[in-house]
């Protein structure tokens, strides 16, 4: 057909082209013609060039018109990778509190605990926290629903959806997995701090709060300063001692055998008793890869 044979002319043409080439760069170098300093980039060589420039020019323009030329590739369309959702478990005195400051450093997503925004909601007067209030100020737990309301009036703000987000020791159990699951709440990562009870015991018991700054220090791993205006201020909350802590301990390992289990396909568990870089660093590699 027209494309068949018009595809034949054009090898034959080409074929012509690169002799007419081959011959007007022979007669150059014989006749020994070169370019001065001030000569035109062409100057001394012939037609040939011109010929080459036209020759190609009317090729394309024939292949094109019959079809002849490959496509242009479409352009590699860059997309932006949705910001990390990540939860984070650990008992009290796994060392949580500090990966969660190097993830917040690593990956500039929003750190987001429950007790925070409690005390947000109950202090701006919200109606999500009225009604919180409400149970707070008799002693009762304030129910799942209600935190799920306001885990996720807080993951709608515009700055978290942004960033992406840092779930703290929340969901704590698996009925609440399911009700965040179910609220359209779901994480690409479930990082679990592993510490043997013992060491918890430790770490907690000799853990003391500065009320003025919120800074918690540890008297054996990470002293106050030396400040006596300091000193004199830091608190041993009532829940940091040894008995107390035996009982959340327990209450911790009856809730997250079910979380462990709900979250199975993204979770993974770190050792916390181990150097806290080397923890961040397991940490982050997983995040990475994961995202």
């Amino acid at each position: 057909g027209t494309r068949e044979n018009m595809a034949g002319f054009l090898g034959r043409f080409a074929q012509r082209t690169v002799h007419s080439a081959r011959k007007a760069a022979f007669d150059f170098c014989k006749n020994g013609q070169r370019m001065s300093s001030s000569a035109q980039p062409n100057a001394g060589l012939g037609n040939g060039p011109k010929f080459l420039i036209a020759a190609a020019g009317i090729t394309g323009g024939i292949a094109a018109y019959y079809g002849l030329t490959s496509p242009a590739p479409a352009p590699e369309i860059k997309r932006k990778k949705p910001p990390p959702h990540i939860f984070i478990s650990g008992a009290p005195g796994s060392g949580k509190g500090t990966q969660c400051e190097m993830i917040v450093q690593r990956y500039g997503v929003v750190h987001i605990s429950t007790g925070d925004i409690l005390r947000e909601n109950v202090k701006a007067g919200t109606d999500l926290g009225k009604k919180a209030k409400d149970f707070m100020d008799r002693g009762a737990l304030v129910p799942d629903e209600l935190m799920i309301d306001l885990v996720k009036a807080k993951l709608d703000e515009p700055e978290v959806k942004q960033r992406g987000w840092l779930l703290d020791g929340f969901p704590r159990t698996a009925e609440q997995g399911k009700a965040l699951e179910k609220a359209g709440i779901k994480g690409d990562v479930f990082l679990l701090l592993d510490v043997p009870d013992d060491i918890i015991v430790e770490r907690v018991c000799l853990r003391r709060t500065d009320p003025v700054t919120g800074k918690i220090y540890h008297l054996k791993f990470n002293p106050p300063p030396a400040d006596p205006e300091v000193q004199a201020r830091l608190v041993h909350r009532s829940d940091d001692t040894e008995e107390a802590m035996v009982k959340r301990i327990e209450q911790y390992h009856k809730n997250v055998g079910a979380v462990k289990g709900y979250y199975q396909d993204i979770i993974q568990e770190f050792d916390g008793s181990g150097d806290k870089m080397k923890v961040a660093a397991a940490i982050t590699d997983f995040v990475s890869a994961k995202k």
